[in-house]
């Protein structure tokens, strides 16, 4: 049965004036902004190789962070390899640049890193570790 007369107009103007609190409101809260994707964090270390070592030896970061390790050389080629991993760089001789390798472990626990450019006697103990754990802020 159709609504006529009175009943009508009292039907439209509640649902007009519902409608217009429900645009009051909505202008009231303001625009909605996107909330930003979380970025995932990225650790600047810098390494340098000589015969025979790595410093630093040791490179400790949270899970989720992407390490930014940018090699350099004080003295001859050398190599760079994060074992178990695809990365295996050339770092150039003293004077002849840097090499910038980008990591983001998967999983916490102990990453090996070593030359794999034979530099001379020494070249066994070019050895270090990236030590990853749940929650740890400190990148050395």
């Amino acid at each position: 049965m159709p609504v006529t007369g009175r009943n009508a107009r009292r039907r439209v103007s509640s649902a007009a004036a519902f409608l217009g609190a429900l645009a009051v409101a909505a202008l009231a809260a303001g625009p909605r902004r996107p909330t930003p994707a979380a970025q995932p964090e990225t650790r600047v270390v810098h390494v340098v190789a000589e015969r025979f070592s790595f410093t630093p030896s040791e490179i400790t970061t949270p899970l989720g962070a992407t390490l930014e390790l940018r090699l350099t050389s004080d003295d001859t080629n050398h190599g760079f390899r994060i074992v178990g991993t695809d990365i295996d760089v050339r770092i150039p001789k003293r004077g002849r640049g840097e090499v910038v390798v980008r990591f983001t472990p998967d999983r916490a626990g102990r990453y090996a890193f070593e030359c794999s450019k034979l530099c001379g006697a020494g070249h066994n103990f070019m050895r270090g570790e990236i030590v990853v754990g749940e929650g740890r802020r400190d990148a050395r």
